[in-house]
């Protein structure tokens, strides 16, 4: 293989008395020669191979390749490369996002003596990681050879600074062990045995072993083992902390305080088969390689969320599937229930619909429309929770993690038919929840139409307004586009329903209101008592409720501030309203096809609202459950099998 031309030029520019910034670009410009065209990680070894010949075969370049090595050890700081790379600064998850963010956006400088910015200005691939541990022992032997320089007697550079590395990684996860936060969280057994406390005892006896030692490798080896057992007693204690999170709610910067504690101690055992090895060539390039993964992994913000949101995830469709386990009819009993408990959510949401009317008869501004749009909303939705009615495109956000939750069970000789019951279960309930809202909230609206002509000598909403709702609600229009659209608001609130409850039981909030003097001197302890219970129950339904309705009433206003016309179709309010256009028109509306193309849209709104929310909402479950290797064709064929036995199962108990 012939010398590439620009590997001439590079030597030449290789310059040991240049200024911080030349001599970091020349190394930038060497491992992007080293790259070429990133055909193969074989390429790539051939070119450090050719480097290698070069500088063997000129002692004028070796000369100077060695002088550029000995400046660049002088002159930059590898420890933050070897601690810190791939770690937060700050113990805090938005803090590290920000900081991914920064640098995402802001360029970087080779002006810098710190390794670890260096290391990123390097842009490392997985690439650099597949030609870093495709080379040979051979090739990292002359390597060591070229840039090696006389040293003294004793510790060498490159173990001063491995030495220098562990403390300072040791010294982070000391003080997240014995942060009150995970401290208090930790199972006693893990806190009596003091590992972070004992922690940094271990690595400077394992520190003078290496560097001011006699070169006793047992007594060095025996404090290495020391060390490694302490940081899995560490680990372990830590890892305690996970079920306190799990039982009493999850916090998501507590989950990356422990993620980075373990990752730490993970890395320290890296920097120690360093230390110890035999042979520093091959254990450094293992570790540059682990490294550039961690850098090319630490660039992105999409896996940072991802990997400390997903207990959260979890314990927010955990705590949804509890609540939709409430939303399935399994016998008749419960199916008249719950038709009851949709007609009455039906009734008032025909109240609902006057006092939306009413808002957007005060000509208000946009926003302070939405707003009190929304309120009427969340107040309505607050009231059939208190009165125990339900709203039927609601239950499908929670029913969905309980769903998914069942799929982790099928592996029993009856688990797929257990399964296709459930699911005709679910389809019987959400059908008679939908036709109990639509059904009375249509005679109510009319009703209430009627006492109000009766009583102010005018319909509900007038002519014009009566043509809009037509207009607005034809099958052919962007109903359907509008109806997913509200299916994911419908959704959006069940995960702010999870995350509250979370919150709440995370923050003993329960506790708190039941024993805090100061709520128990206002209220009373047996009023507290009550108030902590209440709470706990409702909190989750409150916090959807509420979120559900400032999102029907705001998203469209903020929209509009955006230029997208957006409206909300949910079906038991579109149903309202058109039975109030209809009441506006008289009877005359019953002739005009605008009032049945309203009409036909009303099962689309309802199988989009309830399809789309459930998908989304089991989508996640089935993700935050880890549930894969369905087969999904055996449940397919079940749930065909009991619809063509037993179609009217899917409807009536």
């Amino acid at each position: 293989m012939t010398r590439p031309r620009d590997l001439d030029a590079l030597l030449a520019a290789l310059d040991p008395a240049a200024d911080l910034a030349g001599r970091h670009l020349w190394l930038l410009s060497l491992l992007e020669w080293i790259r070429g065209s990133r055909r193969g990680s074989g390429d790539a070894v051939a070119r450090v191979r050719l480097l290698l010949a070069a500088a063997e075969a000129r002692p004028a370049v070796r000369t100077r390749l060695a002088a550029w090595w000995r400046t660049l050890e002088d002159t930059v700081d590898v420890t933050p490369l070897l601690a810190d790379l791939g770690f937060a600064p700050r113990t805090a998850l938005f803090s590290e996002a920000s900081e991914r963010l920064r640098r995402k956006l802001l360029p970087g400088t080779p002006e810098t003596v710190d390794a670890a910015e260096l290391f990123v200005l390097a842009r490392p691939t997985a690439f650099d990681v597949q030609w870093l541990s495709a080379l040979e022992e051979a090739d990292l032997a002359r390597l060591e050879a070229l840039l090696a320089k006389p040293e003294a007697t004793g510790a060498s550079h490159w173990q001063q600074a491995l030495m220098d590395a562990i403390a300072y990684c040791a010294s982070q996860i000391a003080a997240a062990g014995c942060a009150p936060e995970l401290r208090l969280r930790m199972r006693a057994a893990g806190r009596d045995t003091r590992p972070f406390l004992d922690l940094m005892r271990d690595v400077e006896t394992l520190r003078v072993e290496v560097l001011h030692g006699l070169r006793h490798d047992d007594r060095r080896d025996a404090a290495a083992q020391q060390l490694r057992e302490r940081l899995d007693a560490c680990r372990h204690a830590a890892a305690t902390v996970y079920t306190h999170l799990e039982e009493n709610g999850i916090s998501v910067g507590l989950v990356f305080r422990l993620r980075q504690l373990r990752e730490r101690a993970l890395r320290i055992r890296a920097l120690l088969d360093c230390v110890l090895s035999p042979q520093p060539g091959p254990s450094a390039v293992r570790l540059l390689a682990h490294l550039a993964a961690v850098a090319q992994e630490r660039r992105s913000l999409r896996a940072l969320i991802a990997s400390n949101s997903s207990l959260l995830a979890a314990k927010v469709t955990e705590r949804s599937a509890e609540t939709g386990e409430h939303y399935i009819t399994r016998d008749r009993t419960e199916y008249l229930a719950m038709v009851r408990k949709a007609c009455g959510g039906g009734v008032l949401t025909a109240g609902t619909t006057f006092l939306k009317f009413v808002v957007m008869a005060l000509g208000l501004p946009a926003f302070w429309s939405g707003f009190w749009a929304g309120a009427v909303y969340a107040g309505s939705f607050v009231l059939i929770q208190l009165l125990h009615f339900t709203l039927a495109t609601k239950q499908p956000a929670m029913t969905a993690p309980a769903m998914a939750a069942r799929l982790k069970e099928l592996s029993g000789g009856h688990a797929v038919d257990d399964f296709a019951d459930e699911v005709t279960h679910l389809v019987r309930t959400q059908v008679a929840a939908v036709l109990g809202n639509v059904l009375l909230v249509v005679p109510a609206v009319l009703a209430l139409s009627v006492l109000i002509q009766w009583l102010l000598g005018h319909p509900m909403i007038d002519a014009r307004e009566a043509g809009h709702v037509l207009h607005s609600l034809h099958l052919l229009g962007p109903t359907a586009l509008f109806a997913g659209a509200t299916g994911v608001l419908l959704f959006a609130s069940s995960i702010i329903a999870g995350w509250v409850e979370n919150w709440f039981v995370l923050h003993r909030l329960d506790s708190a209101l039941r024993y805090n003097p100061r709520i128990t001197a206002l209220l009373g302890t047996p009023r507290a008592a009550r108030w902590a219970r209440f709470m706990r129950e409702n909190i989750s339904g409150f916090a959807a409720n509420v979120s559900l309705g400032f999102m029907l009433g705001l998203v469209p206003a903020f929209a509009a501030f955006f230029g997208i016309g957006f409206e909300v179709r949910h079906v038991t309010l579109s149903a309202g309203q058109l039975a109030a256009a209809g009441a506006a028109l008289g009877w005359e509306s019953l002739r005009t096809s605008a009032l049945w193309w309203g009409a036909a849209s009303l099962p689309l709104v309802g199988a989009l609202n309830v399809v789309v929310s459930f998908y989304c909402a089991f989508r996640l479950a089935l993700r935050a459950h880890n549930v894969s290797g369905v087969d999904r064709a055996r449940i397919r064929a079940a749930i065909r099998a009991r619809m063509q036995r037993a179609p009217l199962h899917f409807l009536l108990p």
